[in-house]
């Protein structure tokens, strides 16, 4: 039986997160279940909750009371919480955008997003992947390349460290793709992949799938659109 993807809503608005919890049950039978483990409408205790419910995804709004969106992500990454990061936004700016990739939320999505990309972008982002809507990035990825906190590794990032497998995992992880999803394409287990996966962000000293997407556009190794 598929364990299910507890999550921790963080909204100012109790209408909007009434919707989300609809939004969320509706989504139930269409695979992996969704429950709403808490909820609240403040950014501090978006934080507490996340340390003592430890919930797979926090969705939490980028302009909540007491501390935003942002200063929420960088709590978390901060205390090492297992708890991925999935900021809804009304706003959509680019300047949003690069700032809670670089504070470590793992996906950005818009409010309005269909319900459909609302539930694919929430088991993405339990997955260990990391979204941001393409229309999104494709705007943004400039800034984004040159706004992004790069790897502080003294000396210019070289990719031939990396194995043929593990450039093939950067790629995809590039692309957004799951650990499943990887597997999958790559014809190998889950803990394969983890593997590749733990080696890439070693060897070329990054904190997490955010900033290897980031590294990925920055070096060419991928493309918008491609």
């Amino acid at each position: 039986m598929v364990r299910p993807i507890r999550l921790l809503l963080a909204d100012a608005s109790a209408l909007q997160r009434a919707g989300l919890r609809s939004v969320l049950g509706d989504s139930a039978g269409s695979g992996t279940e969704l429950t709403v483990a808490g909820e609240t409408g403040d950014g501090g205790e978006a934080v507490e909750l996340a340390r003592r419910l430890l919930p797979d995804v926090l969705i939490v709004d980028a302009a909540l009371p007491r501390m935003d969106g942002a200063a929420v992500a960088r709590a978390i990454t901060a205390a090492r919480l297992p708890v991925r990061v999935l900021v809804m936004t009304a706003r959509d700016s680019d300047d949003e955008l690069i700032e809670m990739i670089a504070a470590g939320a793992g996906g950005y999505l818009c409010k309005d997003a269909p319900q459909e990309e609302l539930i694919t972008a929430i088991r993405a982002v339990a997955a260990g992947g990391a979204v941001i809507t393409p229309q999104v990035l494709a705007r943004a990825l400039p800034r984004f390349i040159a706004a992004a906190a790069k790897p502080d590794t003294g000396v210019p990032v070289d990719l031939t460290t990396l194995t043929g497998r593990e450039r093939e995992v950067l790629i995809h992880v590039a692309r957004g793709h799951t650990n499943a999803e990887i597997a999958e394409a790559l014809q190998v287990s889950d803990t394969t992949v983890k593997t590749h996966v733990g080696h890439m962000l070693a060897k070329l000293r990054l904190r997490d799938r955010t900033q290897a997407v980031v590294l990925a556009y920055e070096t060419g190794l991928v493309k918008p659109g491609s």
